[in-house]
């Protein structure tokens, strides 16, 4: 890895704002992501999500604020930024004609790497497709394409991983495959920006949540933090305590929040 990493949190954006045309998709965005945590998005399609995810991965530019990745400004160093991230996007991009182990030694020789072959063994390993490495991943499932599209992105070891909704689209049994390998991810120290849709997915896999509504992050915090937004829970023949669901839904719906909707043109 060339870029140099600094001091501080992984992930800083700071008053971002993002228009396309007439509508204003980001429209003053805080939040700040912590080296080694998993970090959900969350909200409706069309709050910005993918907004916020093309301006830290360099493929777009803010109209205001600063973002920054590792402390590195994506605008001023857009070439240290893409040396640092990886990015996943909300459709595998794997090549369907090549094998598991030919796209990674593939992604393993344009990114310059030493013995290609042992870093798409090693990832081979990590994601559990040894198995099936030498056959073509148009026989793959939802889940194992997925598992590799990340395991292409880790190529290199980068610090920051973006993943945007990662589990669209998979079965209930792919979705828990792909949320072992999240898990997985943070547990060696990588820094994972997820953005989701779905409440459970970030009330499973987050260790902080920031709930994305019309351009503006509306309130973020721990899941026990986010909790106590509501009142505490009544106590009858059981107790039952508010779901990422109820909050998310109270906070949306409340009379402060501004209840226009921007589509995200990204």
């Amino acid at each position: 890895m060339n870029a140099q990493v600094t001091a501080g949190p992984a992930l800083r954006l700071v008053g971002l704002q993002k228009s396309f045309g007439k509508v204003a998709v980001l429209r003053g965005v805080d939040f700040d992501v912590q080296r080694g945590e998993i970090f959900a998005l969350l909200g409706a399609n069309g709050a910005g999500k993918t907004t916020i995810v093309r301006i830290l991965s360099t493929l777009t530019s803010p109209d205001a604020g600063t973002a920054e990745v590792l402390g590195h400004d994506v605008t001023d160093s857009p070439a240290r930024v893409r040396a640092l991230i990886s990015l996943t996007g909300q459709f595998a991009a794997v090549d369907d004609a090549l094998t598991a182990r030919e796209n990674l030694v593939l992604m393993a020789r344009l990114r310059h790497l030493a013995q290609p072959r042992d870093v798409a063994d090693r990832l081979l390993e990590d994601f559990t497709l040894t198995e099936a490495a030498h056959r073509k991943v148009a026989t793959y499932s939802g889940g194992m394409r997925r598992r590799l599209d990340i395991a292409l992105g880790l190529v290199g070891d980068p610090p920051v991983i973006f993943l945007d909704e990662p589990t669209t689209g998979l079965d209930p049994e792919a979705r828990r495959s792909v949320w072992a390998t999240i898990k997985a991810l943070s547990a060696r120290g990588t820094t994972v920006l997820l953005t989701t849709q779905y409440l459970d997915e970030a009330e499973h896999l987050a260790d902080r949540i920031a709930i994305l509504h019309t351009g503006r992050i509306i309130t973020s915090g721990t899941l026990p933090e986010l909790k106590r937004l509501l009142p505490p829970a009544q106590k009858r023949y059981v107790e039952q305590q508010p779901s990422l669901e109820d909050i998310y839904l109270a906070v949306t719906k409340s009379p402060h929040t501004d209840t226009s909707h921007e589509e995200d043109a990204s």
